[in-house]
């Protein structure tokens, strides 16, 4: 099966295709330009470097959060768009799945955080469990400092958060803080591909019409829609 997956959701921009858990091609880049402005740019250099056309793509996967609001919009519009127009499957992924999985084979607990801005961070926690990740607890938001306060044991981080909030995790946890390899804190696409691998063989793909973005935390223009006073009639 010949899958086509990218990644939004942060500063990066991720797409890769991959053919029965093989890559066959994949492109990131990290850029401060919105991702509308290169996605599709990305998806053709790569269908392009692997040999195929758009019409050879047997399904699609991407990130669906949590994330940047703007980047998952772009994201998930693009490959719904795909994704309906061919007629093709499609599978969503948890951002913070996917950073996770870039922590094999890691024996320890591992804790991906992504900056979520305003002095806090997405995170959830997970192990390898005889080589298969399983997620511990729920995905939340929180100040680092919550985020790691009941850590009592080693620990891998990875991911834009943990960079940013690295000294608060050392001073925080001492020993028990470990930190990934630079190149395993940006999202790839193909991580992404693997764990959809699953779902599309078992058949269980996603609608494309109700996917929708994870962000876990309410947008800025919908906290200040809640605060503005009722209009008088």
């Amino acid at each position: 099966m010949k899958i086509l997956a990218v990644d939004t959701a942060t500063k990066s921009c991720s797409a890769a295709v991959t053919e029965d858990r093989s890559l066959l091609a994949e492109l990131t880049t990290v850029r401060e330009q919105t991702h509308s402005k290169h996605l599709l740019r990305t998806i053709s250099a790569v269908i392009e470097k692997a040999g195929l056309h758009i019409s050879n793509i047997d399904g699609f996967a991407l990130t669906t959060g949590p994330g940047s609001f703007t980047g998952l919009r772009i994201g998930m519009s693009t490959i719904k768009g795909l994704a309906l127009a061919l007629e093709k499957p499609v599978v969503g992924v948890s951002t913070l799945d996917a950073l996770a999985m870039q922590g094999a084979p890691a024996r320890q607990l591992i804790c991906p955080l992504l900056d979520a801005r305003k002095g806090e961070v997405y995170c959830a926690r997970y192990r390898f469990v005889q080589g298969v990740l399983q997620k511990e607890g729920r995905e939340r938001v929180l100040p680092p400092d919550k985020a790691l306060a009941d850590i009592h044991e080693p620990c891998l981080f990875l991911g834009d958060g943990a960079q940013l909030y690295r000294s608060v995790i050392q001073t925080t946890l001492g020993e028990n803080a470990n930190f990934s390899s630079p190149a395993s804190n940006t999202i790839r696409a193909f991580t992404v591909a693997r764990l959809s691998v699953k779902r599309f063989g078992s058949n269980d793909p996603d609608d494309p019409a109700g996917l929708v973005p994870c962000y876990i935390r309410r947008s800025e223009a919908e906290l200040n829609f809640r605060k503005k006073p009722p209009t008088r009639r």
